[in-house]
């Protein structure tokens, strides 16, 4: 049993390699309810019938291939992967499904608009990743499922059927992410060991969420950045501006700034896990304009630091918490991200290990270390911020063996 546990964890470690390498991915949610921008939960928050939702299937128009201008903004921002709604809650399915007419070939579009994304992701050089809802709020056993077991059956195959079409019809895909398994309450209603079992006979390398509610390969804390559990591979998915569908109400305060996914991604590195970060496509499939300036800054900065993001990590547990900054560390490396910089010189107390050598990523200006006990000296540091996207400039410190801090809330004397 032993030999069989160490192989599937070798197959796991093999399969989550480029996924834990990748560190940042974009979510894009787009359905019926873009029509709306009232948030992609419209038709649950304003309870609108299902005979009035279903008309804004014939009325969605998006333009050619919309997926391109997401795939391409993607790459600028400096993101290996993308997950895309293929069915959201409104139960509107966007690629050419047996299951169901609601759908986008047979409906307004008239056209696999999953199709036109896997293509953009090929194109693009992105790791493809489906979502699928396992809740339906139009399926007319999505709710008696919870009641009665032949609505149940029906509808269990219906979802099996999905994503058996999703996963036989494009090709090579990385990764299955369920949402929201509502209302069935265990694994053994929704059948989800047999589901995933097909999933993965179909696609053996593929990447599995645990919204099916089986553990697999990785968790997915929402709206917090934070693992949930140490030594589980994890996945935090955020919003850009407060809603998954796109939503043009509200202020330009309302989206994170460019510094503010610099420090979301930090905060993922340092825990070993991933950021990804949506966006809400227009009806016509375009990008807000927001989003734009945002995220191609972020790519900008990623070009000049990403040494201190992508690849295996080690987490920074071992590290405090400093009033000018915070830590990522890879091996004997430990990465300083200085986001109140304080001119020439910074004074790093309780840090452990020798520093062979310290320097500024994407800058040749050269740092003197001074260490006197627990006490590292950098000096020579260039005067102003040299990171003039963010304010926020990474400091690299190669060490002699790990690195770690210590600090209590007393002082030393010296």
């Amino acid at each position: 049993m032993a030999a069989v546990s160490a192989a599937a964890s070798k197959t796991r470690a093999q399969r989550m390699a480029w996924w834990t390498d990748a560190r940042f991915g974009m979510f894009v949610h787009w359905g019926l309810y873009a029509q709306l921008g009232r948030h992609e939960w419209v038709m649950n928050r304003e309870r609108i019938p299902v005979p009035d939702y279903e008309k804004l299937a014939d009325t969605w128009k998006p333009t050619p291939r919309p997926a391109r201008e997401w795939a391409k903004l993607a790459k600028a921002a400096g993101m290996k992967y993308m997950v895309m709604t293929t069915k959201h809650h409104e139960g509107f399915c966007l690629w050419d499904t047996e299951q169901t007419d609601y759908n986008a070939v047979r409906r307004g579009p008239g056209r696999d608009l999953v199709r036109e994304y896997v293509e953009a992701c090929r194109e693009f050089g992105l790791k493809i990743g489906f979502y699928y809802s396992l809740m339906d709020w139009h399926h007319p056993d999505g709710a008696d499922c919870a009641h009665h077991e032949k609505a149940r059956r029906r509808f269990v195959e219906f979802t099996h059927g999905c994503v058996r079409e999703l996963c036989s019809n494009y090709g090579h895909i990385d990764i299955i992410w369920y949402d929201v398994a509502w209302p069935l309450a265990t694994p053994e209603l929704w059948e989800s060991r047999r589901l995933n079992r097909m999933v993965r006979s179909l696609q053996p390398h593929i990447l599995i969420n645990n919204r099916s509610l089986l553990p697999e390969d990785f968790g997915t804390p929402e709206e917090h950045i934070k693992a949930e559990n140490k030594g589980r591979a994890w996945e935090a998915c955020m919003t850009f501006n407060g809603s998954w569908g796109y939503l043009p109400y509200g202020a330009e305060s309302d989206w994170r700034s460019t510094r503010e996914v610099i420090g979301m991604l930090r905060t993922a590195t340092a825990g070993q896990g991933n950021l990804l970060l949506n966006i809400g496509p227009k009806p016509d499939g375009s990008v807000p304009a927001e989003a734009y300036p945002r995220l191609q800054a972020v790519g900008q900065w990623l070009e000049r630091n990403h040494e201190a993001v992508y690849g295996q990590v080690d987490r920074a547990d071992r590290f405090e918490w400093m009033p000018l900054g915070q830590w990522t560390r890879r091996g004997n490396t430990a990465y300083f991200w200085c986001s109140r910089w304080p001119g020439r010189e910074i004074a790093i107390g309780g840090f452990h290990g020798k520093v062979i050598r310290a320097s500024v990523l994407g800058d040749t200006t050269p740092v003197t270390v001074e260490q006197k006990g627990e006490r590292l000296l950098l000096r020579g540091l260039p005067a102003p911020c040299p990171d003039t996207i963010a304010a926020i400039a990474v400091i690299k410190l190669e060490c002699a063996s790990e690195p770690r801090q210590e600090l209590g809330a007393g002082c030393v004397m010296l």
